[in-house]
């Protein structure tokens, strides 16, 4: 690890409620107990007075400001909205009625109904209004609330909204609108709300807003925006606070899209395709609470570009192709509270990234790991990738336990065979070579689990202070393609001796069997590309990253959609590649083994030859079952990963840990103890002990 990665944390210390707690400890509530960063927030009260779990919810940014507004708002309700009476004299019979207010959500409308001029609120969703005429609404002077969403609105005439001094809020979302004229809302001089989401809006014209001089709320979600004017949107909007673009097709935005929105709060931006931000696009934005980047394309962000946002509680960058985040990038963000990095790789991360950052409680990264490097934000997520977590390597104690027992197996029962085979003299000496050869393979995969196991008591408790150095060792690459060379080993022996296998029962007569020094050939070849494909990640670090150091157990599934493209592939040619070709021709070898078999077995008399056919049968199925165990949920895991769906961690743990080796601690007992040739060697060699014991 770089001496930026192992860096310690300054000695500095958190303190909640008054009292102080060691850098990386929060105290429970007002007592003098200190508890690690992992015990909080974690959904347990590890606190006897249930402190831990307090003030857990992250309410800041726009919650904060949407709940304020709304309370707000709730203690001055207006009169129409109360009460069942109605004041309107004219309005259609299918609509309801109550105060000023007429709600007609659902009526199969094909146009603006009449109603009473005195009406304040009226409800027109879910109709099939078409278009919107001039002066639709014009004789509804006192109109302050007006709900046309989900209809069928494709044009909006220029003055369609005229008179309309006093509305306050409109609804336009869920239409058809593909544009929308200049100055088409310019009588609208008292709107606060324009909900224009969920629309195929492309883009903004000049003067698309003039005259919305009390405009707050402008919510253009799920539009098919490729561009924000270059003109400030505040000249416009003076008091425009929130503005919600997500879910457009935004490319880029210039510094003076924003320079003139000095009442912004809330500016969303999520889930567009911006690849480009001008530095001091934000600079003037002092009164912004949230900003949300999330899901875009930005491949790097000037270092200064949040400059200026002092008043910012809420950021989100999370799920941007970051190359790197600069150590100040948010020193000038004294207020945050909230900041999201979720799905980033920050390979350059240190402690004095978050340092200053003394008022956040809330961070979120793609991995737990990255934690360490801020502790003193007292809720820190995620606690764990599904292998390992804050404490431990393995996370889970079931996988901490199976570890040893599976490591134990594998070793002493590979290491067996390999014994029993040294001192029975067989008349196939090829095939003893092949099958230590493959007790030698999977007694690699055994002392890969030792390892794991080993560090995971290494780092008991503390493994998060660990482990961005644990998965960057060389300790950590090495026992990674250790894995690597024993599955990848075991599986081309394996098809290699069930072909042999094959040949020799489909084809006794014109099969010739290999000799020594073919054998020994076939068995240098493999171990040679075995070595080969578990060496080449350590080669091409340019290519390939941190193969093996993906996660705490070193072993390279790539599971990760972040990934880069050639472990991804290099991967996915392995397994969805190699070791499948493998268990096919595995299946259909031993599938046609059975078949010569039940052939020869129906052409002779002998008695017998059906029990010999239905052992030969379980035996067959046995092994095949134990590949198909073995092999299937990995062929699964990668094509998933292709697809391009996120791989919980638990589930590779378990595959790592449980399902993986499973061939490596039972092809000893499958190819050998439990053979029939075998236990008559055994016994033999008992016998022949007995009597010369009993001769002496």
């Amino acid at each position: 690890a770089s001496p930026l990665l192992s860096a310690e944390p300054p000695l500095i210390h958190s303190q909640w409620y008054g009292h102080a707690c060691p850098l990386g400890q929060f105290p429970c509530g007002n007592l003098s107990v200190c508890l690690p960063q992992a015990l909080h927030c974690n959904g347990e009260d590890d606190c006897d007075n249930g402190a831990d779990e307090e003030n857990c919810v992250d309410d800041s940014g726009w919650l904060q400001i949407l709940g304020d507004m709304l309370a707000a708002r709730s203690s001055r309700v207006a009169v129409e909205d109360e009460g069942d009476a109605c004041w309107l004299e004219v309005f259609p019979e299918q609509c309801r009625c109550w105060g000023r207010a007429v709600d007609c959500t659902e009526r199969d409308l094909a146009t603006v109904p009449w109603v009473s001029s005195n009406v304040t609120r009226m409800d027109l969703k879910k109709n099939k209004i078409p278009s919107l005429l001039d002066n639709e609404f014009g004789r509804y002077r006192s109109l302050k609330k007006l709900f046309l969403q989900n209809n069928k609105i494709r044009l909006i005439s220029p003055k369609a909204f005229a008179g309309l001094s006093q509305l306050k809020m409109l609804f336009l979302s869920h239409n058809r609108i593909t544009q929308l004229k200049p100055r088409v809302f310019e009588d609208l001089h008292r709107l606060e709300w324009l909900m224009l989401d969920n629309n195929r809006i492309a883009t903004i014209v000049p003067a698309t807003f003039a005259e919305l001089k009390s405009l707050y709320f402008l919510y253009m979600l799920n539009n098919s925006l490729t561009q924000i004017p270059n003109a400030s949107l505040c000249t416009e909007m003076p008091k425009l606070s929130w503005l919600e673009l997500e879910g457009n097709r935004i490319r880029a935005v210039h510094r003076a899209v924003f320079q003139e929105c000095h009442h912004f709060t809330v500016l969303i931006l999520r889930r567009n395709k911006l690849r480009w931000i001008q530095d001091g696009t934000f600079s003037r934005l002092n009164r912004l609470v949230e900003l949300d980047l999330s899901s875009n394309r930005l491949d790097q962000l000037p270092s200064s570009l949040f400059n200026g946002l002092a008043q910012l509680q809420q950021l989100n960058i999370s799920y941007n192709p970051l190359k790197e985040i600069f150590p100040g990038q948010f020193e000038s963000l004294p207020q945050l509270r909230s900041l999201s990095l979720e799905g980033l790789e920050i390979p350059n991360i240190h402690n004095l990234t978050f340092q200053k950052l003394t008022n956040l409680s809330h961070i979120y990264f793609k991995k737990f790991q990255y934690c360490h490097y801020a502790p003193h934000v007292r809720s820190c997520k995620p606690n764990t990738d599904g292998i390992s977590s804050f404490e431990n390597l393995l996370a889970n104690v079931i996988l901490r336990v199976f570890v040893w027992v599976i490591a134990c197996l594998t070793c002493f029962g590979n290491l067996f065979v390999i014994c029993m085979r040294s001192f029975i003299v067989t008349e196939n000496s090829q095939h003893t070579m092949a099958i230590k050869s493959l007790c030698c393979a999977d007694g690699l995969m055994g002392i890969y689990l030792f390892v794991i196991g080993a560090f995971d008591l290494k780092y008991s408790g503390e493994f998060n202070k660990h482990a961005q150095g644990w998965m960057g060792s060389l300790q950590c690459q090495l026992v990674g393609s250790l894995a690597m060379l024993s599955s990848e080993v075991s599986v081309l022996l394996l098809t290699y001796m069930t072909l042999e296998k094959y040949f020799s029962i489909a084809f006794p007569f014109s099969h010739h069997r290999a000799g020594k020094k073919q054998t020994i050939s076939v068995l240098a070849a493999i171990w040679l590309l075995g070595f080969s494909l578990s060496i080449i990640p350590l080669w091409c670090k340019e290519s390939f990253g941190n193969y093996y150091g993906r996660n705490g157990v070193c072993f390279p599934l790539q599971s990760d959609l972040g990934e880069r493209p050639s472990a991804r592939g290099y991967s996915a040619t392995i397994y969805l590649g190699l070791n499948l070709a493998a268990f096919i021709t595995i299946v259909f070898a031993y599938s046609g083994m059975f078949y010569s078999i039940h052939i020869t077995a129906s052409k002779t008399a002998e008695r017998g030859v059906c029990s010999r056919e239905v052992t030969i049968a379980k035996r067959f199925f046995f092994i095949v079952f134990t590949d198909a165990l073995c092999w299937i949920p990995i062929f699964l895991l990668k094509l998933l990963s292709l697809l391009q769906v996120e791989i919980p961690g638990t589930i590779t743990s378990w595959v790592v840990i449980f399902i993986l080796p499973i061939n490596s601690a039972l092809n000893p007992i499958l190819y050998t103890i439990t053979t029939a040739s075998f236990q008559e060697k055994v016994k033999g060699c008992l016998q022949t002990k007995q009597l010369e014991l009993h001769e002496s």
